[in-house]
């Protein structure tokens, strides 16, 4: 049985989105934009709010609006706040040196358990990484970018064929956006 639904995503005043094929939207000299494939999904402006619906959709259709109206959403936050990610270094046994290659747009963690070929990690374009100290601070507008950069350098700080009591090096998620 199919049933109308809707969802919507409020906008604030200081934010401009405009629907098309790409949805635009910008605040504060920053833009984000995006394309979805909708299907039978409609999307239109009411007011400050922006309905995405579909009339006899399947269950398919209503979590595709979810999931529209969730990045839509995620854009919004990104042009007014921005996201930021928090790790922390944490080594005992060997001191590693952790280093962004800009001209590679990775970040590359040497020595790392005594190893001797340095593991590198990509960088998302539009996205900003600093160390300092023990702790590298990731940001973006783009919260998809900045979240897939920081689990891409915790993903390549995996400890395999040691036990992980005892080894407990690494580069650990201390804080994420809400």
């Amino acid at each position: 049985m199919r049933k109308d639904f809707s969802f919507k995503v409020q906008v604030p005043e200081d934010v401009e989105v405009s629907l098309g094929k790409d949805i635009v939207v910008k605040a504060k000299g920053k833009e984000l934009s995006r394309r979805f494939l909708a299907g039978r999904i409609q999307m239109r402006k009411d007011g400050g709010l922006i309905i995405i619906e579909a009339k006899q959709g399947t269950k398919k259709e209503k979590k595709m609006a979810g999931t529209i109206a969730g990045h839509i959403r995620n854009m919004i936050g990104g042009v007014t706040k921005g996201y930021t990610y928090r790790l922390q270094v944490a080594g005992s046994h060997f001191p590693m040196k952790v280093e962004i290659d800009n001209a590679a747009k990775q970040i590359v963690v040497k020595n790392f358990l005594g190893e001797r070929i340095p593991r590198k990690a990509r960088i998302f374009p539009g996205v900003d990484v600093k160390i300092q100290g023990d702790f590298i601070t990731v940001q973006s507008i783009d919260k998809e970018a900045a979240g897939q950069t920081a689990a891409n350098i915790e993903q390549i700080m995996k400890v395999r064929k040691k036990d992980r009591r005892v080894f407990q090096d690494g580069i650990y998620l201390i804080e994420k956006p809400e």
